[in-house]
């Protein structure tokens, strides 16, 4: 008797639940390209953008992916991307600030790779562009942030754009229609292990 009685409390629940996600599910109707932004210390921000890379091109969709800071070009994920023919893949910076210590070189660079970013922001067959650690550009000033907020707000209506980086500002936080804060509570990096194929490389 007490399992039967659980299973109806339980199944008047979930009626209650399927009834207000419905109601929501109906009311969500417009369509729009999307400006997401990944953000906080936690591990996962870029690979939750290539995993929105994945499930665009099972859609059948093009992709454009442009890594700001990250120099090396033996990433898995680019591995696999590149030999998609829907996939344009960018690797635009040097390495990280601590590495190159040439604040002018970097900005440099950054501005360089902005110009190409540029075009794909005005391209309307590019259905999703990821500025993987894009928010690093803007905390050491080698890009205008204001700039790259206004090429966004310009863009195709139905390109969406997804930013990754620690620290995004608040009037990234605001232009954004989706803002996920990754935290941070372990990492193996601080036990001293070296980063691992297939999840940090």
């Amino acid at each position: 008797m007490e399992t039967s009685d659980r299973d109806s409390r339980h199944k008047a629940r979930m009626i209650r639940k399927k009834a207000v996600i419905d109601e929501k599910i109906e009311q969500a109707n417009q369509e729009k390209g999307l400006l997401l932004i990944l953000t906080g210390n936690g591990k996962g921000k870029s690979s939750s953008a290539f995993g929105m890379v994945a499930r665009s091109l099972g859609h059948g969709m093009c992709v454009g992916v442009a890594q700001f800071i990250k120099g090396r070009s033996d990433t898995g994920e680019e591995a696999f991307f590149r030999q998609h023919p829907a996939v344009t893949w960018h690797v635009l910076g040097e390495g990280f600030t601590w590495n190159t210590q040439d604040r002018q070189r970097d900005t440099e660079t950054a501005m360089r790779g902005w110009q190409i970013v540029a075009g794909m922001l005005q391209d309307p067959a590019i259905q999703l562009v990821v500025l993987d650690e894009l928010t690093y550009t803007f905390k050491y000033g080698y890009l205008d942030e204001q700039m790259v907020l206004d090429a966004i707000a310009k863009r195709p209506p139905m390109q969406h754009v997804v930013i990754t980086g620690r620290g995004a500002s608040e009037a990234l936080r605001n232009a954004a229609d989706t803002v996920s804060e990754l935290m941070d509570v372990k990492h193996a990096w601080r036990a001293g292990i070296k980063a691992q194929a297939g999840i940090d490389l």
